[in-house]
């Protein structure tokens, strides 16, 4: 019996859909609201990766969500979070925020800042079951990521200190520190049986996986890739790692 061929698909991330509404600038690596593209409805479980600019004071005002599985990385600026459960909290830049929606939540999120800009992440997944209560939960990526590395995140069985989510998925932070050389860093995901998919999306820095370089924003789709992936990063680089079944 034949293996099943590895297949790579890049999203460079000058072809994202796009939208201007003023206060918000944002890029959509999916269809999403009013942008659609028939060639990327989403990729296994991940349904949403838009990378929005929130302009001083701009947000979005209180709003439903349920089965959902939602993850906000705050890259530049800060994001104000207020939703149903009572959880308010302001998300500093270099951290990461996980709220599932389960049965229902409402919630808004605001630049808070008069003057500064937001840049940020926001990352959907469709949960593995419906329903449930929902659940709030913040990452100190600062104190939690390891430089040189991949640190687990979130899994399906919340195992080696990852937080569980409602889907059978890993998701990894990748953090490379500034060095004297311009030496790449080789990181490896580990292999995964059972989650043969994953995707790359470069937060800052270079990257090569499986010989596709990927700069700023690109992202890459990988599937029937069940064994490691190393994955080559330039020195001062970030980037998001799904392993997805």
């Amino acid at each position: 019996m034949h293996a099943t061929p590895t297949r790579i698909r890049k999203r460079p991330a000058d072809d994202r859909g796009r939208a201007d509404h003023g206060w918000l600038q944002a890029r959509f690596s999916f269809s999403f609201a009013g942008y659609v593209d028939p060639d990327y409805m989403g990729f296994r479980s991940l349904r949403v990766i838009n990378n929005d600019t929130l302009q001083a004071g701009g947000g979005f005002p209180t709003h439903p969500h349920d089965n959902m599985e939602i993850f906000t990385y705050v890259i530049e600026g800060q994001l104000a979070h207020r939703d149903s459960m009572g959880n308010g909290a302001v998300i500093e830049a270099g951290n990461l925020q996980y709220m599932s929606a389960g049965k229902g939540i409402r919630h808004s999120e605001f630049n808070p800042s008069d003057t500064h800009k937001t840049h940020l992440y926001q990352v959907w997944l469709q949960p593995n079951v419906k329903g449930g209560e929902p659940r709030y939960m913040e990452k100190p990526l600062a104190e939690l990521a390891r430089p040189n590395d991949l640190t687990l995140l979130y899994s399906g069985d919340g195992r080696d200190g990852s937080t569980e989510i409602r889907q059978d998925a890993d998701i990894y932070f990748g953090h490379t520190e500034s060095s004297d050389t311009a030496a790449r860093r080789t990181l490896a995901l580990p292999a995964s049986t059972s989650m043969p998919y994953a995707w790359i999306q470069v937060i800052s820095g270079e990257v090569s996986v499986l010989g596709e370089s990927l700069g700023v924003a690109d992202g890459l789709a990988m599937e029937q890739v069940p064994e490691s992936i190393d994955i080559k990063a330039s020195p001062d680089s970030t980037f998001l790692v799904f392993r997805l079944a």
